[in-house]
């Protein structure tokens, strides 16, 4: 009998030697990519924030996860995953026997597997190296990959990167993003009952999932709640406290996009310095201001209705000849709000309805600004000594280009003969205007705006009417020369970037001086006026100084209005995507109201902003015919004999 004994001893012996040594055989052989849980880097959401730090949009490619390291991770979150998952975890070396044989047995009763028996590092190995599938080799390779794995990181460092690769249902991958998604909490601001439902939902992330079956996912919670009080790691009154607690649950969109126009040219602006955007985990913070967003989001949906609700007027009032009706299916428009003193875009709105168009016309179309342009060349005539009260000719004349004529009119169809350098810029007279340029020479003035900035500007005198493509942001940016008291800004959409590793590169804000101080408030002065007695007198706001400029293009394809107040810009555009004529609608007429409604509506919610315009100490204030007039040492007071001088028009320079 005892040689038997021995005998089968020795058996037992020999065969376990041999299954340990062809485990190790086989070990040596397992080809899996260990190294991307070793050095762990998922893919990371990127998200978008507001000018307060307001989250307004995630970024991400296929899984949307929010990272967190092990020391921001609560302990009672640990405790409530360890306790329901893997109570043993700190004790086993990366598989638990006692599990694998209550595993086994099961199995072999009934004839599959039905019970995982996974410790938390098996359930990690599954998720990022192996597959989901119930098959023993599987299990195999499960189990002494996590002998590897545990012999090559830290207990904590298994946790990490458990709680940041398991996803939790409702497309959230990681357990901050869980929490910020269901709860919209930080990890440090979850209850117990919070916490214990975050561990329970990776068992049946689907099942769970608090959007889907709360009442499950509660019951899931407090058998979390019960394991931790079976094994003493909460107390019995906790359990009975938190059993009974049934958290807000949020349910979202995984985007969080609120701004989808602001997120589109967020994507357009850094996709080539970012390639990774979707991917690479960075906070963006930018400078939008939501509750000025969703103002001109309105502000530009009044004007659109606006303009419908005349035609349709006149329509059934059968004042428009049907060879004259349009159709007005094609029109939008765009809004574009900036700082004054930082050129920060406050709030930009693409267009009437993101969902029925995604084209963002105020940044990709280019739209004729028509007169809007014309307060440049008037800047240009002041730094070259004009002043608001020198003589322009505004006279019809005839120009021809080869065997073409042009013969340009006033909007009035009327001239004045001689007009102040003041009276022309607020009537928006083209012919005064047209004059100025010849006299100012086209050489001269076609230089000086070409190093502004503006592109594919004509080189004839057609370049008076602003017959040139721009887009409203990059028209918002040269506008600064006005509001901003001679200094251009380009606008501003990021304030900062961190990367996931917490590096911070600043934005600066990039401005280029172009004229002094007192010269450009010359020209706000001129354009209160168009605003308070000319052509966009539909822009008056009760209770602050506004300056701005009309723009109406040929045919009535573009209908504009640029202005400004003492601390904030707004650009307004109306048109048709195909470029198409409307039917009668100017600048003043179509953008004026909704930059009436914006600044009035603005002024609001920020009683405190600045109501007047600042005079430059170095600007001249004259009494001419009981009126203040503004000087500077360029732009001087006309002497008595000049006040009646005839300029004289040099034709030379005409084309």
């Amino acid at each position: 009998m005892k040689k038997i004994l021995s005998f089968f001893s020795t058996l037992f012996i020999l065969i376990v030697v041999a299954g340990l040594l062809a485990l190790y055989d086989y070990s040596k052989n397992l080809n899996f990519d260990t190294d991307k849980l070793i050095n762990y880097h998922p893919d990371l959401t990127t998200e978008v924030f507001d000018k307060n730090g307001e989250l307004i949009a995630n970024i991400f490619d296929k899984e949307h996860r929010l990272y967190v390291p092990y020391e921001n991770i609560p302990p009672r979150l640990i405790e409530s995953v360890v306790a329901i998952e893997d109570t043993v975890f700190f004790e086993h070396k990366g598989v638990n026997p006692e599990a694998i044989v209550r595993a086994v047995l099961k199995a072999i009763k009934k004839g599959k597997i039905k019970e995982g028996a996974s410790t938390l590092t098996q359930q990690l190995i599954k998720n990022t190296i192996l597959t989901p599938e119930k098959k023993f080799k599987r299990k195999l390779n499960e189990a002494l990959l996590a002998f590897k794995i545990e012999a090559t990181l830290s207990k904590e460092e298994i946790l990490e990167r458990y709680l940041n690769e398991i996803f939790y249902g409702h497309g959230y991958h990681g357990v901050k993003t869980a929490a910020q998604g269901y709860f919209h909490k930080e990890l440090s601001e979850l209850n117990l009952k919070e916490i214990a439902m975050l561990a329970g939902i990776p068992k049946a992330p689907t099942t769970y999932s608090p959007t889907r079956h709360l009442d499950l996912c509660l019951g899931r919670a407090n058998t979390v709640l019960a394991r931790m009080r079976n094994i003493g790691w909460i107390t019995d009154a906790e359990y009975d406290k938190y059993t009974k607690v049934r958290p807000k649950v949020y349910d979202e969109t995984l985007s969080q996009n609120k701004f989808p126009y602001i997120l589109d040219e967020l994507k357009r602006e850094l996709k080539i310095e970012y390639p990774d955007l979707k991917t690479g985990g960075y906070k963006i913070y930018t400078t939008l201001d939501p509750e000025l967003q969703y103002l001109a989001k309105e502000s530009l949906k009044l004007g659109y209705n606006g303009i419908l609700s005349r035609y349709l007027k006149k329509i059934k009032a059968r004042t428009i000849p049907k060879s004259k009706r349009v159709d007005y299916r094609d029109l939008n428009g765009a809004m574009v709000v900036l700082d004054n003193k930082s050129g920060n875009i406050l709030a930009l709105v693409g267009g009437i309805d993101y969902k029925k168009s995604r084209y963002n016309r105020a940044i990709q179309s280019r739209r004729q600004p028509g007169s809007s342009f014309k307060p440049f060349i008037y800047q240009i005539g002041l730094d070259q000594g004009y002043s608001p009260q020198s003589r322009l000719i505004d006279l019809s004349r005839t120009y021809r280009y080869g065997n073409k004529v042009w013969k340009p009119s006033n909007y009035e169809k009327n001239f004045e003969g001689l007009i102040t350098f003041r009276e022309a810029l607020v009537h928006s007279r083209n012919l005064a205007t047209i004059n100025l340029v010849s006299d100012i020479g086209l050489r001269t003035l076609h230089s000086k705006i070409s190093k502004l900035g503006f592109e594919n500007v004509p080189k004839d005198l057609s370049i008076s009417l602003g017959t040139f493509g721009i887009s409203p942001v990059e028209f918002a940016g040269k506008y600064t020369i006005f509001s901003n008291y001679g200094t251009m800004l380009k606008p501003r959409l990021v304030t900062k970037i961190v990367d996931y590793k917490g590096n911070v590169k600043e934005m600066p804000i990039i401005q280029t001086n172009v004229t002094t101080p007192a010269q450009s408030y010359i020209i706000t002065s001129i354009l209160k006026e168009v605003v308070s007695r000319g052509t966009a007198r539909r822009a008056i706001v009760d209770g602050i100084e506004v300056a701005g400029k009309t723009g109406t293009t040929n045919s009535y394809k573009d209908a504009w209005f640029c202005g400004y107040t003492p601390e904030i810009e707004v650009i307004t555009w109306f048109g048709k995507d195909n470029n198409k004529p409307m039917y009668k609608e100017t600048g003043g007429k179509a953008a004026g109201p909704a930059f009436k409604h914006f600044v009035s509506n603005y002024i609001k919610l920020h009683p405190e902003t600045q109501r007047k315009f600042d005079i430059p100490d170095d600007v001249r204030v004259v009494k001419i015919k009981g009126k203040d007039e503004y000087f500077s040492e360029t732009s001087k007071p006309p002497s008595s004999n000049q006040e009646d001088s005839i300029p004289t028009v040099n034709e030379e320079l005409l084309f």
